[in-house]
């Protein structure tokens, strides 16, 4: 087993501590920066971007070829770990417990230490391992205005607040699914510059978002889907990527039942607990957004686009469309009209 040990506080000095481990080059841009290594320890990369207010992100994708122990021993500032596994699988412990605590493929993580209690975070040797790792050090974060710490539940608010780093605490949450899509929309970016900063930035924010919600949950003591399996909730969520990319299609829940093998019970409470949205729900609203993107970018009629996106109704689709987006599919088609003018003629 290899042992490596950061003492840095920012996450750019972790990396190039990493680096005297495991080897590779450090690249940097737009103030990414990127480890990548290839050799008898590990393959692949370690990246990483520091925001203001003490925010972080650090992303690993490797493979590492011994066991891999990292040890946290930043003793002065004790920054709050959002931890997201979207393949493999990782352990963690503090220095004073016996037992790993294993963080598998879709779960997630909060961990924070004491004052001079150390991380313990083992990568397993000959695993592809992805993960996304938010740390927020909290004497920064504190002084961002608007930060709502106020507005955590009882149990994230003393941990947000204790300057004296007093106390640990580590919670490790059951599947998430609908996180890995914005993770993988992280890694995907495609966009330059201060665009790409920018999508990175309001990203991370929206992940920490579903980390302290499902922590609310978590503290509500709100029930989570037991009943279904990681293959059956992964399978869901490949039917609705189906109609994402394609609403055109007559889908309805006799048949998605059939299709994927799963009865409509279980599809009803894996797709509430993915999307916040009955089956019905969700093919509607991608149907609508389907049909609001399509009127911003083609010269389609509106009941050229109701057919498009698989209606059959163009007074029911003019309904709905109104109920979600406060306007008529006519009066949203003339706004666009409108503002396109106004961007020729400035």
């Amino acid at each position: 087993m290899i042992q490596v040990v950061t003492k840095a506080e920012s996450t750019e000095d972790a990396l190039r501590q990493i680096q005297d481990f495991l080897g590779g080059d450090i690249s940097e841009r737009w103030g990414e920066y990127t480890l990548a290594f290839d050799n008898d320890i590990a393959k692949g990369c370690i990246r990483c971007i520091t925001f203001d207010w003490g925010v972080s992100l650090m992303e690993f994708d490797a493979i590492f070829f011994e066991d891999i122990l990292f040890i946290d021993d930043n003793e002065n500032s004790n920054p709050i770990h959002f931890s997201y596994c979207s393949q493999g699988y990782f352990k963690h412990r503090f220095e004073d417990q016996d037992e790993f605590n294993t963080i598998e493929q879709y779960h997630s993580s909060i961990v924070v230490a004491k004052k001079k209690l150390r991380h313990f975070t083992l990568f397993p040797k000959g695993l592809h391992t992805i993960i996304n790792n938010i740390r927020i050090l909290r004497t920064e974060f504190k002084k961002k205005r608007n930060n709502q710490l106020s507005e955590l539940n009882e149990k994230l608010h003393k941990v947000f607040v204790d300057e004296n780093h007093e106390d640990a605490y580590a919670y490790y949450s059951p599947i998430h699914l609908r996180m890995e899509d914005h993770v993988k929309a992280l890694r995907d970016l495609s966009t330059l510059g201060i665009t790409r900063i920018l999508q990175i930035e309001g990203e991370i924010y929206h992940l920490l978002s579903m980390h302290i919600a499902r922590h609310d949950r978590y503290q509500k003591n709100e029930a989570v889907p037991n009943s279904l399996l990681k293959d059956e909730l992964k399978t869901i969520r490949r039917h609705a990527k189906k109609i994402l990319n394609d609403p055109s299609v007559s889908y309805n829940l006799d048949q998605i039942s059939r299709d994927s093998g799963l009865s409509q019970a279980k599809l009803q409470e894996g797709f509430k607990f993915l999307y916040a949205r009955t089956v019905t729900e969700y093919i509607r609203h991608i149907r609508l957004e389907a049909a609001r993107d399509l009127m911003n970018t083609t010269d389609l009629n509106i009941s050229q686009i109701v057919y498009t996106i698989g209606f059959t109704s163009r007074s029911y689709f003019s309904k709905i469309f109104k109920d979600k987006y406060k306007l008529t599919p006519h009066e949203f088609r003339k706004q666009i009209v409108v503002l396109n003018v106004e961007e020729i003629e400035n």
